[in-house]
């Protein structure tokens, strides 16, 4: 394994246990509850699908309106 791959690897790493720690913060030092968390997790993931089906529908009308106004002759 290369040093590059290995860094890429170490960086995922502490990430992910970045975000942990950031996670286990917020229940253990401010009393957030486990459902709580779970909710905002959930009505993050449903933002983030809202956000990439409104782009994906933009991208779509760009492209009908290209196609419509395009001179092909």
């Amino acid at each position: 394994m290369s040093k590059a791959v290995r860094r890429y690897y170490r960086t995922i790493l502490l990430g992910v246990a970045a975000m942990g720690v950031l996670i286990w913060s917020a229940i253990d030092q401010f009393g957030i509850a486990w459902e709580e968390m779970l909710e905002l997790f959930l009505v993050t993931l449903s933002v983030i699908a809202l956000v990439i089906l409104a782009a994906g529908i933009a991208v779509g009308v760009c492209v009908a309106l290209r196609r419509l106004f395009s001179n092909n002759d």
